[in-house]
Parts: structure tokens; C-alpha cells; sequence
């Protein structure tokens, strides 16, 4: 695929940028263990990424935090263990520890000497403020749902960051857009009309905290790790 007429990256942020599988691991582990409870990560990301898919569907204007909370408290009933009021919270303002992925911000310092760096997240922006200090890199937009009011794949989420760039005069045709979810990302970018790079942080691997997508989909391009897309791109 020839990037020359490319200007504008759009990325996914957690689970392309920011380690959401290990933070998330890491933010449950402590109160498992509080209940002498040791479950599988594999086991643990998969019961999140169907509680968490049903808890964006069913309140689209919830804040990212309290959307954890619930996702906590259902992965508790599931287990049988139970959670207190201080988990939930300590679970929905967990977002800002999660550690970005060791090639984050180098790969992305590399790349705004030559595209323009745009962020769409299923989170809040207190919540991505803290994790863009991680980051290192300053970003041209940033749109979340909670600017939004609805979280990916909803199809209003790239729609309504594609009519912000286009009122800036970047058409969809200049934009690539960077992640590792097919289900939250490259789908639904791909319906928008946008060309999709796949982060397979996950090297082929199947599970995680995404669900698997709707339907087949064949990103343009595909690298394992940022970096590598960086070098490609560069």
C-alpha cells in the first residue's frame, strides 16, 4: 500500500497504544486475590470483553469508568466473588495506570514528523489525559465517547470524527486509520470508507478483551508492533 498521499494517522489508543490487556489483568488481580481467587488472564479478558461489549450497548452515554464498574461487578457474579463499592471505583479510574506498550511513544514520536496524529477512544477524556502522558507525543484531535455519546463499532463514533477532519479540509481518502480491535476499529473504519492498518498486538492469536467482529474483514496493512508499522511508513 502506497502511504504518499496519506497525511493523517487515526489511532485506536487501548489495546494499539496502551496495554488495556495487561493493565486490565493487572487492576482485577489484587482483588482476586483478596478472595483467595486466582482465574486465567485469558479466561478473566474474555468474561470483559463480553460484559464490557454489553454494558457500552445497553447505556452509550455512560462515562468509561462507570461502564468498568458494571463490567466489574457482572465478572463478580460470574465468579461468585464478591465486590465492594471501593473496587468498582478503584477498576474505573484504573485506566490511567495501564502501561502503554514498550514501543508506543517512540513509534508515534517518529511518526508525527510526517502525519498528523488523531486519537478515537472508547474512553473518557480524564481517563485519556492520563494515559497521552505516557504517550509522549502531542495529538492533533482527540475524540472520545465521551464527546461522542457512543462508543465503537457504533458507526456514529467514525462518523463523527470524520466530519470534524473534514471541516478542517482533510478528506477520508488521507486518512489511514491505526489499531488492533477488528471489532471495535477495523470494521467499522472500513465501512466509513477509511483504510485500516491492523496492530495484531496479539501475533494471530485469538481472545483477548475484544470480541471477535461481526464479519470478515481484510485490513490494507498488517504489522505485529507500531514500531514496525513506523518503519514501513517512514
Amino acid at each position: 500500500m502506497d502511504l504518499s498521499a496519506i497525511t493523517t494517522l487515526t489511532f485506536d489508543c487501548y489495546g494499539t497504544l496502551i496495554d488495556w490487556e495487561r493493565g486490565i489483568v493487572q487492576a482485577l488481580s489484587p482483588w482476586l486475590a483478596r478472595h483467595g481467587r486466582r482465574v486465567e488472564p485469558e479466561a478473566l479478558l474474555a468474561l470483559f470483553a463480553r460484559f464490557e461489549t454489553e454494558e457500552q450497548q445497553r447505556a452509550p452515554g455512560l462515562a468509561y469508568p462507570d461502564i468498568l464498574a458494571r463490567v466489574m461487578g457482572r465478572i463478580g457474579e460470574a465468579l461468585g466473588v464478591d465486590v465492594e463499592d471501593a473496587d468498582l471505583q478503584a477498576f474505573g479510574a484504573s485506566v490511567g495506570d495501564w502501561p502503554p506498550f514498550p514501543d508506543s511513544a517512540a513509534a508515534l514520536g517518529r511518526l508525527a514528523r510526517r502525519f498528523r496524529l488523531v486519537v478515537l477512544s472508547n474512553v473518557d477524556r480524564e481517563s485519556f489525559a492520563r494515559s497521552k502522558a505516557k504517550l509522549k507525543v502531542v495529538f492533533h484531535r482527540v475524540f472520545t465517547a465521551e464527546d461522542i455519546g457512543a462508543y465503537k463499532p457504533d458507526p456514529r463514533t467514525f462518523a463523527h470524527m470524520l466530519e470534524a477532519l473534514a471541516r478542517e479540509g482533510t478528506a477520508r481518502d488521507r486518512i489511514l486509520h491505526v489499531a488492533q480491535s477488528l471489532y471495535h476499529d477495523i470494521l467499522p473504519a472500513q465501512r466509513a470508507g477509511l483504510r485500516t492498518c491492523w496492530i495484531d498486538r496479539r501475533e494471530g492469536r485469538a481472545g483477548g478483551a475484544t470480541p471477535d467482529p461481526s464479519a470478515p474483514v481484510t485490513p490494507d496493512l498488517r504489522f505485529s508492533s507500531l514500531q514496525a508499522f513506523a518503519d514501513f511508513a517512514l
